[in-house]
C-alpha cells in the first residue's frame, strides 16, 4: 500500500500557485469549505515517485504570516495545529522569479515554524526576457532549503519538484533568522515560561487571533510577566521583525539574484497606460463584453440546436420503444424533458467560463478591479468589492464568500446585500430561452440584437447592484473607513491547462449541482401534473369528448384537449390557478407561475419546470422552445411569450431573488436572518413592480 503525504501549497496572491496545484492535481481536484468556515479549500491527489501519493492542497493566498483577513487565518491555524488532519508533512513555497524579495518574507515565517519546506521559484521562462539570474546553490544554502526553479507554462521543473516532495524528510527545518534577537529579554522569558512549545508559534499566538494545540492565547496571558507588552508594543516588534527578515533576504539576494535592467522589456506600462485609462479603459471594457456575449449566441447555436433536438427525439423514442405506462411517462415527461431543460445551456454556460478564466489568466482582470473603484467609491463601495460582484457573473454563493476579503464591515455587507442582483450562470438558461423567443435575429452594426439584449440585462444588474449600494450606504449607520490596494500581475498569455480545468470544473460543478435539484423536481411536478383530485380529471376523457362532440375533432386534436383538461385539473394546475390572479398582471398564465415558484429553489429550474410541465400529455416530438412559442393567453387569445410579457418576465429575474441558496449563505455570512429577509422581501416586491410596469406599457 502506497503512503500518502499532506503537502501545503503556500505563497502570495499572483505567483502562479493554482498553475502549481493544477500541474500536479489535473483534475484529480475538488473544492468545498473549511469545516465551519466560507473559505473555499482546494485539494487534490498528486502521484509522485516511488509509488508516493501526495494530498496536496492549495491553501488562500497570503502576503506574510501576520493575518489581516480569515483567508490568511487558515494558512496560520493549519501550519500551527499538528492534530489538524491536514497538517503538512512539507510546505511548499510558491513564489514569482520577478518579486522574489517580497515572496521570500512568508518563506522565512514558515521556516521558523520548522516544518520541512521546498521554495518553488515560478515563471523561470521569464527570466532571460526580465534580465533575471540566480545562483541557485547559493541560495539554497543561505535559505536553508531546496528550490525547484519550473514553468508551468512550458511545464520545465515538474519532475524535479515532484522529486523534491518525495524526498521531504532529507529537508533542513532549521530557521533562516534569529526572530527572537528583537527582544532577547522577552522571548528568552516566553520559552522559559512555556518550554515545551516551539517560539515561533508563540509568537504568533501572542499577536494574532489565533490558536494552536492546548496553548491558546488566555493561557498565555494568564502569564503576568507577558501583560506588560501592550498591543502597541507587539505592532512595534513586529515590524522590527518584518525589518529584520527584510534586511537578511537583502543580503541572501545580493549575491543570489541579478537583475540586468537594460536587456529587461516590458511593455506592461504601456498596455495599463491605455487599458485603465480614464476613458479609453471603460471603453475597451464594454467592447470586450460585447464580444463576449456576441460569441456565446454565435458560437453555441449550432451545439445547442443539436442538444435541445436530441433531448425531444429521445423522450420519443422512450414513449416509443417502452411500454406505456406510468415509468415510461416519468421517464420521457419527467427526467428526460427536465434535464433536457438544463442540458441545453451547457454551452453557453461553458463559454462564458471559458471568457472569464481567460480574463483572470490573462492579467487584463486585476486592471477591471483599478478601474471600477473609481466608481465604487462614490456608492460605497471600494474596488475589493468588484471581485465579488464580478465573482456572482459564475455564481452568487462563492462571490458572497469572496467578500471575507473586504475589511470594512459596511462595505462587506453591502456588497453582501447587492452581489444577488449580478446576473449569475443560473439566470442565463431563463435569459436565453426567453430572448430567443422574444427579441428577433436581426443585427446592429454587427451585433444581433439577441447579444445586445443580453448584455442590457447584465448592465441592468450591475446597475442595480451599484445604485442599491448607493442606498444602502446613505441608509445604514456603520462607520468604517478601509483603504484599497490592489496589486497588478504580469500580462500573460493565458495557461489552456488553467482554462481547461477551470472550464471543466465550473461547468461539471453548474450541471451536477443544477442537475440533482432539477431532477428531484421535475419528478414532483411530474407526478402533480400526472395526478389530480375530483371528477374533473379523473373523468378528463368522457366530459372532454361531451363538451367536443359537435365539433368534429380528429383523434389528435382530442387527445390534445384532454391532455390539456387534465392538465388544468391535476394538483400542480390548481396549485397554478390558484396563484394566476396574482401574476395575471405581469403576463404570466398559471404554467409560468409554477415555473417562478419552483424556481426558487434554484433559479435555472424555470426552463426545466417549463419543459416538463408541457411535456406532460403530449406525444408530439417538439423542442421546449417550440412548445414554449406556440402557447397562447387564454385571456387575450394572443401569443403567451410575447414582447411584453417576455421583457416582464426578464425583468422580474433580473431583480428578483429566486435562490434559497443564496439566502443560505447570507444569513451564514451575516449571522442573523435579517438580512437574507430583507434581500427576500425588497428584492422580491421590486422585481414585481417592474415587471407590473413593463408588461402594462409595452402590452
Amino acid at each position: 500500500m502506497s503512503k500518502q503525504i499532506n503537502v501545503a501549497l503556500i505563497g502570495n496572491p499572483n505567483t502562479g500557485k493554482t498553475s502549481v496545484f493544477n500541474v500536479l492535481t489535473g483534475l484529480n481536484q475538488k473544492v468545498g469549505n473549511y469545516p465551519g468556515i466560507t473559505v473555499e479549500k482546494k485539494e487534490g491527489i498528486c502521484k509522485l515517485p516511488r509509488g508516493v501519493k501526495a494530498h496536496i492542497i492549495d491553501l488562500p493566498g497570503t502576503y506574510s504570516l501576520n493575518a489581516s483577513s480569515l483567508d490568511e487565518n487558515v494558512v496560520i491555524e493549519l501550519l500551527l495545529n499538528k492534530n489538524d488532519k491536514d497538517f503538512p508533512d512539507v510546505a511548499v513555497v510558491v513564489s514569482d522569479v520577478e518579486n522574489l524579495k517580497r515572496n521570500l518574507l512568508l518563506f522565512t515565517q514558515i521556516k521558523d515554524l520548522e516544518i520541512p519546506t521546498i521554495l518553488v521559484i515560478n515563471m523561470s521562462d521569464r527570466m532571460a526576457y526580465k534580465g533575471i539570474s540566480l545562483d541557485i546553490p547559493y541560495l539554497e544554502e543561505q535559505l536553508q532549503t531546496k528550490i525547484a526553479l519550473i514553468s508551468t507554462r512550458k511545464n520545465e521543473g515538474i519532475d524535479q519538484l515532484k522529486e523534491l516532495i518525495t524526498s521531504y524528510k532529507s529537508l533542513s527545518t532549521k530557521p533562516c533568522v534569529d526572530a527572537s534577537s528583537i527582544d532577547p529579554q522577552y522571548f528568552e522569558s516566553l520559552q522559559n515560561a512555556f518550554p515545551s512549545q516551539l517560539l515561533y508559534k508563540l509568537w504568533l499566538v501572542i499577536t494574532q487571533d489565533v490558536n494552536f494545540g492546548k496553548t491558546d492565547r488566555n493561557t498565555i496571558d494568564a502569564v503576568s510577566e507577558f501583560k506588560t507588552k501592550s498591543n502597541a508594543d507587539l505592532k512595534r516588534l513586529q515590524q522590527k521583525e518584518t525589518i529584520k527578515r527584510y534586511q537578511f533576504i537583502n543580503n541572501t539576494l545580493k549575491k543570489g539574484q541579478t537583475i540586468d535592467l537594460e536587456s529587461a522589456k516590458d511593455i506592461r506600462i504601456k498596455l495599463d497606460r491605455i487599458l485603465t485609462h480614464k476613458v479609453w479603459g471603460y471603453v475597451i471594457f464594454a467592447a470586450i463584453l460585447l464580444l463576449i456575449f456576441q460569441a456565446i449566441y454565435d458560437w453555441s447555436s449550432v451545439p445547442m440546436d443539436f442538444i435541445d433536438e436530441s433531448f425531444a427525439s429521445l423522450s420519443e423514442w422512450v414513449k416509443a420503444s417502452l411500454p406505456e405506462g406510468i415509468f415510461t411517462n416519468l421517464l420521457a415527461e419527467g427526467i428526460i424533458a427536465g434535464l433536457g431543460g438544463i442540458v441545453i445551456f451547457i454551452p453557453q454556460i461553458a463559454f462564458l467560463f471559458l471568457f472569464i478564466a481567460i480574463l483572470e489568466e490573462s492579467g487584463y482582470m486585476s486592471r477591471v478591479v483599478f478601474l471600477m473603484d473609481r466608481i465604487m467609491r462614490r456608492f460605497g463601495l471600494s474596488g475589493k468589492s468588484v471581485v465579488p460582484l464580478i465573482s456572482g457573473t459564475a455564481c452568487a454563493i462563492p462571490a458572497i464568500m469572496a467578500t471575507r476579503n473586504i475589511e470594512s464591515w459596511k462595505e462587506r455587507l453591502i456588497t453582501i446585500l447587492v452581489t444577488p442582483f449580478i446576473t449569475c450562470s443560473a439566470r442565463l438558461p431563463v435569459y436565453l430561452i426567453i430572448i430567443a423567443l422574444v427579441i428577433p435575429e436581426g443585427r446592429f452594426l454587427g451585433l444581433s440584437y439577441q447579444a445586445l439584449t443580453l448584455m442590457l440585462l447584465y448592465l441592468i444588474g450591475f446597475g442595480a447592484a451599484v445604485g442599491s449600494a448607493y442606498i444602502l450606504n446613505k441608509i445604514l449607520k456603520i462607520k468604517s473607513k478601509s483603504f484599497f490596494v490592489v496589486e497588478m500581475p504580469n500580462y500573460k498569455v493565458p495557461l489552456f491547462k488553467n482554462v481547461a480545468i477551470t472550464v471543466i470544473e465550473k461547468t461539471k460543478a453548474f450541471v451536477f449541482g443544477a442537475g440533482k435539484i432539477i431532477l428531484a423536481i421535475s419528478i414532483i411536478l411530474w407526478f402533480l401534473a400526472s395526478f389530480g383530485p375530483g371528477e374533473q380529471f379523473n373523468n378528463a376523457e368522457q366530459i372532454v369528448t361531451e363538451q367536443y362532440a359537435s365539433e368534429n375533432l380528429s383523434d389528435e386534436e382530442l387527445d390534445q384537449k384532454i391532455a390539456s383538461h387534465k392538465l388544468e385539473n391535476s394538483f400542480i394546475g390548481i396549485t397554478g390557478r390558484t396563484i394566476e390572479p396574482v401574476i395575471k398582471p405581469l403576463g404570466y398564465d398559471w404554467k409560468i407561475g409554477i415555473a417562478i415558484l419552483s424556481s426558487f429553489a434554484a433559479r435555472e429550474v424555470f426552463v426545466g419546470t417549463l419543459a416538463t410541465i408541457y411535456s406532460v400529455g403530449s406525444d408530439e416530438e417538439e423542442t421546449i422552445k417550440n412548445r414554449m412559442a406556440g402557447e397562447t393567453n387564454s385571456s387575450t387569445g394572443g401569443t403567451l411569450f410575447n414582447f411584453a410579457s417576455g421583457i416582464s418576465l426578464l425583468l422580474f429575474y433580473a431583480f428578483a431573488m429566486q435562490c434559497m441558496s443564496t439566502l443560505a449563505i447570507v444569513k451564514r455570512e451575516t449571522n442573523s436572518w435579517k438580512w437574507p429577509v430583507y434581500q427576500l422581501v425588497v428584492m422580491t416586491v421590486f422585481a414585481y413592480l417592474v415587471a407590473l410596469i413593463a408588461y402594462q406599457v409595452l402590452f
